[in-house]
């Protein structure tokens, strides 16, 4: 029996029912660039027809704003960069190996993966899209050998799932970006900055957190496979084995770069410059988490050649990044130079109140997503209609953040955009997971729109 066969036959009825509309989901969705230069064009449209402005006016709009977030771009791409990185070390990466064994049971299985993907994503989004793969690669070899007959599409689903609370946590692109002085969302602000106190580290948010990783964890129990359920096994080995490897020593060109005292030393000046920064009073912004992670890295690193060895194997990952960062700063562009912006707001004021504001900003925030995939992106292009419509009608600006971190991993569940490097380090497809991950989308959907709504009291 093939595996397509095998996936068809085997999941729970949950699973089983959502799988036409997975199909149409993988089918019909192209990709995020092709979405980027869509969306652009959409928007150029909206502007030419619901406001006032000329197409050699939209057109300089733009132009002009194409780099209007390099800063945030950068900050964007080495989030992904070092968070790639610091997966791929060698103490990471053994401490994984050693995890993998301890599940005793299938269900257990599938939840451990599930709950260390989703502390990697909490720590960081790029962390957690790589620990999930590669953890569901390792506990599936380990069973193997054990003799624990695990679903191997269940794994790297559950995996994929620990990404769903990644804008609740450290590295969550909205709040740092609110929190960050002069940042491109200030002026919707009025100058002023949304300390994190008030978005990630609220209560709410991190009782949210918690609910959410339990309340998906007992979703994925209750369709796990069971007893007379086909199950597809990793069929081969994946697991990358560490190999020790040494560079050749030749010069002392050579000796440097095999030192372990230089990268120990940036790493050390890396904590160094934290401890002040904090003991002074800083706070946590985009570039503190980036400097947080580098200092990580590091100090875990053998040496020089190894850090610039886990750069050119992270690189590939951050190409898209580059590339459509300047489209979403068009747009923006485009939105504030024609007004497009006061329309969107006009329109959402029209249709909320304080107490309903958080819920409809996280569906309008889930249904963008599926148009502007990356967090920072879509916070970019919703961030600035959906503060200008809450300070309107006085709710709390964090709300809006929060509303927007939240709709941007709730439907990652089912957006294939940022599953591909999973996937990939998988050797599976999106739709050999979207079975699991829709009803992941579906248990988090609850907790989310939950904890808005009582923030919203």
């Amino acid at each position: 029996m093939s595996r397509a066969t095998a996936e068809k036959r085997s999941g729970a009825p949950l699973a089983r029912a959502m799988r036409p509309i997975n199909n149409v989901v993988e089918r019909w969705i192209p990709s995020a660039l092709v979405f980027a230069i869509v969306l652009t064009l959409v928007v150029a449209l909206l502007a030419l027809t619901v406001t006032r402005t000329n197409p050699v006016d939209l057109v300089k709009s733009w132009g002009d704003g194409l780099s209007g977030l390099l800063a945030f771009m950068t900050q964007m791409a080495l989030i992904l960069l070092l968070g790639h990185m610091l997966a791929n070390t060698r103490p990471v990466r053994r401490l994984l190996s050693k995890l993998a064994s301890l599940p005793k049971t299938p269900v257990q299985a599938y939840l451990f993966v599930f709950v260390i993907a989703s502390v990697a994503s909490l720590i960081t989004w790029g962390l957690g899209l790589v620990v999930g793969g590669l953890l569901a690669r390792e506990v599936a070899a380990s069973g193997r050998e054990r003799g624990l007959r695990l679903h191997f599409p269940m794994l790297v689903a559950a995996g994929f799932s620990g990404f769903v609370v990644w804008h609740m946590g450290y590295s969550g692109s909205g709040p740092l970006t609110a929190a960050t002085p002069d940042s491109f969302i200030a002026e919707h602000l009025g100058g002023e900055v949304v300390p994190i106190t008030e978005t990630t580290f609220a209560l709410p948010n991190l009782i949210g957190a918690v609910a959410t990783i339990v309340v998906v964890a007992v979703a994925l129990a209750l369709i796990a496979p069971r007893g007379k359920d086909r199950i597809v096994e990793l069929e081969m080995d994946l697991r990358e084995q560490l190999v020790e490897t040494e560079e050749e020593v030749v010069t002392p060109a050579d000796r440097i770069d095999a030192s372990r005292i230089v990268t120990l030393l940036v790493g050390a000046a890396l904590v160094c410059y934290l401890v002040v920064h904090f003991v002074q009073g800083g706070t946590l912004t985009l570039d503190i988490v980036n400097w947080s992670f580098l200092a990580l890295i590091f100090l875990l690193v053998k040496n020089p050649f190894e850090i610039i060895r886990l750069t050119k194997e992270a690189a590939s990952n951050v190409g898209e990044i580059l590339l459509q960062f300047p489209l979403y700063a068009g747009i923006l562009g485009m939105m504030t130079g024609s007004g497009l912006i006061q329309v969107f707001s006009d329109w959402f004021v029209a249709i909320s109140t304080p107490t309903t504001f958080g819920m409809l900003a996280l569906l309008s925030a889930g249904l963008v997503n599926f148009f502007v995939p990356s967090g920072g992106g879509q916070f970019a292009v919703q961030a600035p209609i959906l503060l200008d419509a809450a300070e309107r009608i006085g709710v709390d600006p964090a709300i809006p953040i929060m509303a927007v971190a939240y709709g941007d991993q709730w439907t990652n569940m089912i957006q294939p955009f940022w599953a591909l490097p999973l996937l990939a380090i998988a050797g599976l497809k999106m739709r050999d997971i979207l079975g699991y991950t829709t009803v992941t989308l579906i248990a988090s959907g609850l907790v989310f729109a939950s904890i808005l709504l009582i923030w919203s009291l």
